[in-house]
């Protein structure tokens, strides 16, 4: 439907182009779309490629899962303030896009010359890692640009289902390249996507005309949104809500791969299909979110969601029998689990932004992102070590019970109704790229 924009009485402008006609914007979510994708691929690839041909050990895995998050701890809070300093984010973004391609495509080289190691595995994550959290901190300000005011909501809301398609094409593509290539010869997937994404970015022509922002030091801006984070009541439940289930999450995630190989004696190329199912819930979660906060409201939705979230890890811990029985139950877990997950973290993201002030937002997410993203090395290294002492399905019911926690730090928040809220301020919707919640496996978000 048409609208038109008023400047002054009587005069009328005509509406934008759609953004699906926009040269610039279909080359961004499609660039995004393809790294999403590879990226996806690989989550089954390197994890396979370290259990089945580098005989990895519960504590390797935990390391090789940890390796990808570490990057946030420790450049987390510095790449907002360094995105906010430049004039121009675009050659950044593909800077960051060569990078991981070259990084990527070292794996499969390495096993063609049988030098591939778990170690060699752990360097190429960090260094994709790394990569990443550079690419999310100039993707923010880089959205603005392609988009005018008036479109913004509509850009960031197409971005968002670039993570959703990419859950449910990648994983299926990933276990048929397995099966077709070998794990290994699977990564080169990714190491294509990441070239493919910076090449689609190189095209586009719309000038960036970024102020940088004047900084009282890094340090201090650091410490600022730090102090913000943790003072305003909403944002420190959320913050360490989020802190608890991704740190559960990521130890579950660790000894996923090896649970279902070992354990439950899934077929590896039924692994890719089932994480796909994921991905699948998680379009069903988007579009179910969509329609039903107009009439609840993020808090109620966010309120219900945090009690279905351990659901599928406690079913996966708990589940036995033929293999028809096994996937069937997965299947449904996986589907429900991605419904859950998009919808939590859609909210959640909704109500940070309405509540931190708009001149402490990119501080405020730098911080979320550090905590929340940072403690998934610190997961995924538990997870791993623990698997050692107690065993695998021991550990994935520990892991139920921790992301359980994050219930108390929900209801217990003025998020809950009859509390009184801070004064909320208006907020743009969340950019794809900016999110604060896990990033790996069905417990995660864009």
């Amino acid at each position: 439907m048409k609208r038109s924009l008023h400047n002054s009485p009587g005069l009328a402008e005509p509406a934008p182009v759609p953004l699906r006609k926009q040269r610039d914007y279909r080359l961004l979510w499609t660039a995004r779309t393809i790294s999403f994708t590879g990226s996806e691929v690989s989550k089954l690839a390197i994890p396979l490629t370290a259990v089945a041909l580098l005989a990895a050990s519960p504590a390797q895995m935990g390391m090789l899962t940890a390796a990808a998050s570490v990057p946030a701890l420790l450049f987390g809070l510095q790449s907002g303030a360094i995105a906010d300093r430049l004039t121009r984010h675009r050659p950044l973004m593909i800077a960051c896009e060569l990078v991981s391609c070259a990084a990527a495509v070292t794996v499969p080289l390495a096993w063609l010359l049988g030098v591939l190691n778990v170690t060699w595995l752990i360097v190429v994550a960090l260094v994709i890692g790394t990569a990443g959290v550079l690419f999310r901190a100039a993707n923010f300000p880089h959205v603005a640009a392609i988009a005018g005011p008036e479109q913004r909501t509509k850009a960031m809301a197409g971005l968002q289902t670039t993570y959703s398609v990419a859950t449910v094409a990648g994983p299926g593509l990933g276990g048929l390249l397995v099966q077709l290539l070998t794990a290994p010869l699977a990564v080169l997937a990714e190491a294509l996507s990441f070239l493919a994404s910076a090449l689609l970015l190189r095209a586009i022509r719309t000038p960036e005309r970024n102020t940088p922002a004047v900084s009282r030091g890094m340090w201090r801006d650091i410490l600022e949104g730090l102090k913000v984070s943790i003072t305003h009541p909403v944002l420190r439940a959320l913050l360490f809500a989020g802190v608890t289930i991704n740190f559960f999450a990521m130890a579950y995630t660790a000894v996923y791969m090896l649970y279902m190989v070992n354990t439950l004696n899934i077929p590896k190329g039924m692994i890719g299909v089932l994480i796909a199912m994921g991905g699948a819930g998680g379009l069903l979660g988007a579009w179910l979110t969509a329609r039903l906060s107009r009439r609840y409201g993020e808090n109620r939705i966010l309120l219900v969601a945090v009690l279905f979230f351990p659901l599928e890890v406690l079913t996966v811990g708990l589940l036995s029998g033929p293999l028809w029985w096994k996937l069937g139950v997965l299947a449904l877990a996986g589907t429900a689990a991605g419904a859950i997950v998009v919808s939590f973290a859609t909210c959640m993201n909704a109500i940070v932004l309405q509540e931190a002030d708009p001149q402490l937002r990119g501080r405020v997410n730098a911080t979320m992102t550090f905590a929340i993203q940072g403690v998934l090395s610190l997961g995924g290294l538990a997870g791993g070590f623990l698997a050692e002492i107690i065993g695998l399905r021991p550990v994935i019911i520990v892991c139920a019970g921790g992301i359980a926690l994050a219930t108390f730090w929900i209801w217990l928040s003025p998020i809950r109704p009859g509390h009184r809220r801070p004064t909320r301020q208006p907020a743009p919707p969340y950019v794809p790229g900016t999110a604060t919640f896990m990033a790996t496996k069905r417990h995660s978000t864009p």
